[in-house]
């Protein structure tokens, strides 16, 4: 078979594919879409100034968090910076690591590195509600080099319910929340909006793609494969990037209380 692509008339039209035009005519399509775009774009930065002129609600900075040095003050996680960002993690308590929250490990995987957000005098930490004996093998697992902490047994907003984006600012020692998402709001750590600008986005049923395109699949489909590579979500799997991890060898159960999921 011929490795060279068969040469199709201008307005060819491929099933599954995109229709075939000149540059010209794919140009003027495009600058259609950007005018959208730009649209989109000045609606966020509206959102965001909105969003910057939330109240905002004091919070205990004295409530310890356990790290690898032990118990701290939540103050402690701002490094000395004013305003800090948290990932809050779900945790399955007593699963192997196979079985912990796969679309947490989408987001904390995204959030490895905060050099950025330092330099702007925004720390970055990780907390979930497992006990630390469970979480730091994780973390050292997963090769995870962001500062981690239990924070079980603590009530909202630095407990409490996990997988969110929250935010707060620090005033001295006084700590303050001033903003907080979940669902798709935490689609910024993540690929998601790099599939989206792609031909085929993100391959899930529920997006308005053209006839003709590959069937999506379930949302989240791709976030969990087996030893081969091929995405499941039955026992044999585990999350995308714990197959990187040194002796993730073939697994035969989710890890998830001891059932499958």
């Amino acid at each position: 078979m011929s490795t060279t692509p068969e040469r199709t008339a201008t307005t060819a039209e491929q099933p599954g594919h995109p229709p075939v035009v000149d540059m010209t005519t794919w140009q003027a399509a495009r600058d259609e879409l950007l005018a959208r775009e730009k649209a989109h774009t000045h609606a966020g930065d509206a959102i965001a100034a909105a969003r910057r002129r939330l109240p905002m609600v004091e919070v205990d900075g004295t409530v310890e968090v356990t790290g690898p040095d032990g118990p701290v003050p939540f103050l402690d996680l701002f490094a000395g910076r004013d305003e800090l960002m948290v990932y809050q993690h779900m945790w399955h308590d007593g699963a192997l690591h196979q079985g912990q929250c796969e679309g947490c490990t989408v987001a904390a995987w995204h959030l490895q590195d905060a050099v950025y957000l330092n330099a702007r005098g925004v720390s970055m930490a990780i907390v979930t509600t497992g006990v630390w004996e469970e979480v730091a093998p994780y973390v050292a697992f997963m090769g995870y080099t962001q500062p981690w902490y239990s924070v079980h047994g603590l009530d909202a907003p630095i407990g409490g319910d996990m997988g969110n984006l929250t935010f707060f600012l620090r005033d001295g020692d006084r700590v303050y929340l001033t903003y907080s998402t979940t669902g798709r709001g935490n689609e910024v750590a993540g690929p998601f909006q790099l599939l989206d600008m792609t031909a085929y986005g993100r391959g899930e049923a529920w997006e308005d793609s053209p006839d003709g395109w590959p069937e999506g699949q379930h949302a989240c489909w791709y976030w969990r494969a087996d030893s081969d590579g091929n995405a499941t979500w039955d026992g044999t799997s585990r999350p995308v990037p714990q197959w990187t991890r040194p002796g993730a060898g073939p697994v035969d159960t989710l890890g998830r209380h001891g059932h499958h999921h």
